[in-house]
């Protein structure tokens, strides 16, 4: 038969582990400040060898697809424009 677990000996093992958890990050943050300018830059190289790069290509084709939808909503804004300033023009127009 499976024994039950008390709720005090839960609440004690709980603790313990936050308190492990507490001090595994103060080593952390204390590491962290021990390796500086140098080790910072280093893993910063390495994390940029991992980076996948796309080909020319690849970006030609997403510059082409950003500037003709800049285009679209250019167009689009400027023909929302054209048609509020007639419309107060017009509202304008009718109390003079």
């Amino acid at each position: 038969m499976a024994k039950k677990a008390d709720p005090k000996d839960t609440a004690k093992t709980s603790a313990k582990k936050g308190a492990e958890k507490a001090s595994a990050k103060g080593a952390s943050k204390k590491d962290a400040k021990k390796g500086g300018a140098k080790k910072y830059y280093k893993d910063l190289k390495s994390e940029i060898k991992k980076v996948v790069w796309p080909s020319a290509e690849k970006v030609r084709n997403n510059t082409g697809v950003v500037l003709a939808v800049m285009l679209v909503c250019g167009m689009l804004l400027f023909g929302i424009d054209s048609l509020l300033a007639v419309a107060v023009k017009a509202l304008l127009g009718i109390g003079a």
